[in-house]
């Protein structure tokens, strides 16, 4: 099949684009590199440098008409959000509305949406959390999640459009940046190599699930391929504590100091882990990669990375 991929020179999105061409589909990647990076992509991938907002984005889906689209493109900072809800709104709600409606006016058959399992459910009142939970977030990027699935729901009714939530536990792996304020394993990672103490937001304890980048691009794989629908959690059901994370990082990384520690961050929940197992029966993903393991392949390529500029 042919999938448009929003944000796909990005950190996930680059993983979900090589996952597809390995599996044999034909990929387009539609990306401003305001985060994302050219020498993320496979060559002979073809990449439209555009903002999902820009007009020039119709002409893609024009052009290209694609039968799936996978949308990655996001403002994907909880901080962020925080500081800046409207900035927030215009990319995580209008940006996909815009896409939605060139979905619609194409003839796309299946829209996969990249939603957020760690902020969405906020303070959940059972971990690991379902599908069911009822979701409440306590962050403007949770909030902007959420009103899209909504939005999903009714383009659904009013057009027929079938689409796939997928609400990512706290991603992590390769190309993730460790200069944005998303990604805490790419963060301390990053420092503990150049030296840097890290910093931990509260007290260390509050709990997140961790799952590795190539794990998630199989889950989108197994959706754009079988083509269910619904709402799933894509993570792993284990609640690691940042501290613990902390100590799995700098033993792999052979870093000795301590964390400095900060005031907690406006918008964090204390815990979340994901219950995922209707992904497994609905199109047999489950998370396949331990911590451990996904950890010191991350701070092998951060090595690697460091040692090029060096």
């Amino acid at each position: 099949m042919k999938v448009l991929v929003t944000g796909g020179a990005g950190f996930v999105g680059s993983h979900v684009v090589e996952c597809l061409l390995r599996a044999g589909h034909e990929v387009v990647v539609v990306d401003d590199l305001r985060t994302g990076r050219r020498e993320n992509l496979p060559s002979g991938v073809r990449l439209y440098e555009l903002d999902i907002l820009d007009p020039g984005v119709a002409e893609v889906f024009e052009q290209e008409r694609p039968q799936v689209l996978s949308h990655h493109a996001a403002q994907a900072s909880v901080a962020v959000s925080v500081r800046d809800p409207e900035m927030d709104a215009r990319v995580n709600v209008l940006g996909t509305l815009r896409l939605l409606q060139h979905s619609v006016r194409t003839g796309v058959r299946h829209f996969i949406f990249a939603s957020t399992g760690g902020a969405i459910y906020g303070e959940a009142p059972e971990i690991p959390c379902r599908e069911e939970c009822p979701p409440r977030p306590i962050s403007p990027y949770g909030v902007h999640k959420l009103c899209v699935e909504h939005h999903l729901l009714a383009w659904r009714a009013l057009y027929g459009l079938s689409y796939t939530v997928l609400r990512y536990a706290n991603v992590y792996g390769p190309r993730q940046d460790p200069e944005g304020e998303a990604g805490v394993v790419a963060i301390f990672a990053a420092a503990m190599l150049a030296g840097h103490r890290p910093v931990i937001f509260g007290d260390g304890l509050h709990t997140r699930d961790y799952v590795y980048v190539e794990d998630v691009a199989e889950a989108n794989l197994r959706v754009v391929e079988r083509g269910v629908e619904g709402v799933y959690n894509i993570g792993t059901g284990i609640e690691t504590s940042t501290r613990s994370l902390f100590d799995l990082l700098r033993d792999l990384t052979g870093y000795r100091e301590e964390p400095v520690y900060g005031p907690p961050r406006p918008g964090d929940v204390r815990r979340i882990a994901l219950d995922c197992r209707r992904a497994e029966e609905a199109f047999g993903w489950r998370a396949r990669t331990p911590l451990r393991e996904g950890l010191a392949r991350t701070v092998t390529w951060f090595r690697s990375r460091l040692q090029e500029r060096s």
